[in-house]
């Protein structure tokens, strides 16, 4: 049995990606800690309360929320109480032999991981994201719809690159940074930095 945790927009694409892969909707269980969600459907599927318990012991888990802080530790609660992290990979997707992607990271369609790039755990790398050759991503990122990694770019944990950004080759991006949608990065972020624009600067540093 796979068991979601979350039930908002994100779970939908990971639960889509589960389907079109080929798994059955009776191999699947949502869970939500939202008690008025309880009973509702989620593409076919009936929503349980709460989201984490005894029963995940031993389980198969993904943790299907966008949001980090949530995302981070539900995880750890639910690997405290034994279950094991799934990694969900779109059919479409397309990951090299050679990469190498951690448990409870998501993969979802159109996405390109390419040989030598090395995903941590609890990652999103979503729609049509792609991240070359060599490039590393640190633990609960989420690389956001369209962006792009160039070769050899180096992500730390914890951080969010916007819809349609662009890392160019070789750039160093720290732990809990956030780059903005459509940014174009062209040199390294320090830590906890807020980037937008192009070519990409410090949030609020622009006249």
């Amino acid at each position: 049995m796979i068991h979601l945790i979350g039930a908002g927009g994100h779970a939908k694409v990971v639960l889509d990606a589960l389907l079109a892969g080929g798994t059955e909707l009776s191999a699947i269980r949502i869970r939500d800690g939202r008690t008025e969600m309880q009973g509702r459907d989620l593409l076919g599927v009936t929503i349980d309360t709460p989201e984490l318990g005894p029963v995940l012991a031993g389980q198969d888990i993904h943790v299907a929320i966008g949001a980090v802080g949530a995302r981070v530790a539900l995880l750890g609660q639910a690997e405290e109480l034994g279950a094991r992290p799934l990694t969900v990979i779109h059919p479409s997707a397309r990951i090299s032999s050679f990469a190498g992607v951690s448990g409870g990271s998501f993969v979802a369609a159109l996405a390109i991981i390419g040989p030598s790039a090395r995903i941590g755990p609890g990652v999103i790398v979503n729609h049509g994201a792609i991240i070359d050759h060599d490039c590393v991503v640190g633990d609960h990122c989420h690389i956001a719809p369209n962006a792009s990694l160039g070769g050899g770019v180096s992500i730390g944990h914890r951080v969010l690159i916007g819809a349609g950004a662009v890392v160019l080759p070789g750039v160093r991006i720290g732990d809990d940074a956030v780059i903005g949608a459509g940014a174009v990065v062209t040199r390294d972020v320090p830590d906890q930095a807020e980037w937008v624009g192009v070519p990409a600067a410090p949030h609020g540093s622009r006249p």
